[in-house]
C-alpha cells in the first residue's frame, strides 16, 4: 500500500467529509481546519471568518486504489468550484473551495487537475491552490457527522444530494 495525503475544502466539511468517507481506497476523512492565522482555531473561531482559515478534510489514501486526479475528480463534481467563498447557503471565506498542496510537484497535479475540470463549468473556477501548513483537527461531534446525523434537517438537504452525485457519477469508487 502506498499511502497518499490530499487536503482539501470545498464547503462544509460535512459534505466533503461524506463524500470521501465513500471513496474505495480512501483510509480515513478526517474534518479540520487549515490555511489561517491562528494556532488550535476552533470551530467557533473559524466562523467569524477572522481567522483566515477553511473548513478542510484530510484525507489519507492508497494510491494504489485510487489517484489523486480520480480525488481530484470526485473533488470538483461534487461541490461548486466557480463560487467564490460560497457553497449553497453556507457564506464565508471558512467555506471557500480550496486545495493545499505539500510539493511542488503536488502543485502541477492540482493545476493540471484545474484545467481538465474547467472544461464542465461555463464559469470560471476559482478554487484556490495554496501551500499546506498546519492542519488543526475539528472537535470530534464535527467527525463523522454525517453517518452520525443523516437523519437531521442540513444533512437530508444539502448533504444527501452531493453524496448521491458521487454515487451516480463514481459507481466505479464507492468504497
Amino acid at each position: 500500500m502506498a499511502r497518499s495525503r490530499l487536503v482539501l475544502g470545498g464547503g462544509c466539511f460535512w459534505c466533503v467529509e461524506a463524500v470521501f468517507s465513500n471513496v474505495k481506497g480512501v483510509l480515513s476523512a478526517v474534518s479540520g481546519y487549515t490555511g489561517g492565522l491562528r494556532a488550535n482555531p476552533t470551530y467557533e473561531n473559524i466562523c467569524t471568518g477572522a481567522t483566515g482559515h477553511a473548513e478542510i478534510i484530510d484525507i489519507a489514501y492508497d494510491d494504489e486504489e485510487v489517484t489523486q486526479e480520480e480525488l481530484l475528480a470526485i473533488f470538483f463534481a461534487t461541490h461548486n468550484p466557480t463560487t467564490l467563498n460560497q457553497q449553497g447557503a453556507d457564506r464565508g471565506t471558512q467555506y471557500r473551495s480550496v486545495i493545499y498542496y505539500a510539493s511542488s510537484a503536488a502543485k502541477e497535479k492540482v493545476n493540471a487537475s484545474i484545467k481538465v475540470a474547467q472544461s464542465d463549468f461555463n464559469d470560471t473556477i476559482v478554487t484556490e491552490v495554496s501551500e499546506l501548513g498546519e492542519v488543526y483537527p475539528a472537535e470530534g461531534y464535527h467527525q463523522n457527522y454525517y453517518k452520525l446525523n443523516s437523519s437531521q434537517g442540513y444533512c437530508q438537504m444539502v448533504i444527501a444530494p452531493k453524496l448521491e452525485k458521487f454515487i451516480t457519477k463514481f459507481p466505479q469508487h464507492l468504497g
